[in-house]
């Protein structure tokens, strides 16, 4: 893999690289990681990172002060590489920069990938982005900060090793990386553990008020836009969520909505061992890995929930037949 990486960069000056729209963990540590490389190890090269704004408690990786957050109107790269993003369009406004580039590269572990660079490298088995793109590089010239970066990127995308996606081969990526001197637990603690109070009442809230459906094999919480402001959040301090709800016991399937608009929800899904998310999420228009993906839907809460669980069922009622056969 690490020829690849050097194969695609021949012969080019310049180089944007870009994630998906309201960045998490796995694709800021991936595009920073990737980001850093490039700058340290290809001088000639002209690199670029493109991303939305990012949660505040990443801002500790190294270079995040150069994220771009606009794209430059008439700008050209010679190469393009998208990093954990399943479709064009939710590179949301790089998109442009990445039609116009002389070529593309896509590095994604998202099932619902459909290989939609010139080059790509999806690897739906794999724990995260970062966790592939570590397989690009030269061990040797992968500094701390670099690994810092990739190492934040692997523990949100498998919840802290927790996740069924950290296999053997996401483990020695995690030591190899501990071996560059990184404060492994202080990232921990940092960036997935630690919540502001806001986050916390809200997350509360949204227990709180959670309901269970399916006979117990379904949970659902939602947020409307009205207690968002209330509480004075963003999108960006909802994450972890539906995590915490899926973790209610009995329960298989999660789900949790925000109202992103009047009569328009995101939903975010996530499961434990029967069901496959994405193909629920892909039914509907969204995409994600087979234990967590999401979509966006229309109507009110009931009507999402109630077209949710007709997908749902349809995986349960399957499951429930091959276990009586």
């Amino acid at each position: 893999m690490q020829n690849r990486l050097a194969e695609l960069l021949e012969g080019k000056t310049s180089v944007a690289i870009g994630g998906h729209v309201r960045p998490d963990g796995d694709c800021v540590g991936s595009c920073m990681g990737l980001y850093l490389y490039l700058r340290e190890n290809f001088e000639d090269i002209d690199t670029d990172v493109y991303l939305e704004k990012i949660p505040s408690h990443f801002s500790f990786l190294k270079g995040t002060e150069m994220i771009r957050h606009e794209a430059d109107a008439g700008k050209k790269y010679d190469l393009f590489i998208c990093l954990d993003c399943g479709d064009e369009e939710r590179l949301g406004f790089a998109a442009p920069l990445f039609e116009s580039a002389g070529h593309t590269f896509c590095v994604d572990h998202h099932i619902s990938n459909k290989a939609f660079a010139q080059d790509n490298c999806i690897v739906p088995d794999a724990s995260s982005t970062s966790e592939l793109v570590y397989g690009l590089m030269d061990r040797e010239k992968v500094t701390k900060e670099i690994a810092e970066a990739l190492y934040t990127g692997i523990v949100h995308d498998t919840g802290v090793f927790r996740y069924s996606c950290a296999g053997p081969d996401t483990f020695r990526a995690a030591a190899e990386l501990l071996e560059k001197g990184i404060d492994a637990p202080s990232i921990i603690e940092n960036t997935f553990y630690e919540k502001t109070y806001a986050q916390n009442q809200i997350l509360g809230r949204a227990l709180l008020e959670s309901i269970v459906f399916m006979h117990g094999q379904c949970i659902f919480s939602s947020v409307s836009q009205a207690v968002m402001k209330f509480y004075g959040v963003t999108p960006k301090e909802l994450d972890g969520i539906v995590s915490q709800l899926r973790t209610t016991r009995g329960v298989e399937v999660a789900v949790f909505l925000y109202e992103q608009e009047p009569g328009v929800y995101k939903v975010s899904l996530r499961s434990r061992e029967k069901v496959d998310v994405s193909r629920v999420a892909q039914y509907f228009g969204g995409g994600g890995h087979v234990r967590a993906a999401g979509c966006t839907m229309p109507g009110t809460v009931h009507d999402v929930i109630n077209n949710l669980a007709v997908q749902i069922e349809r995986q349960l009622g399957a499951d429930k037949g091959e276990d009586e056969a």
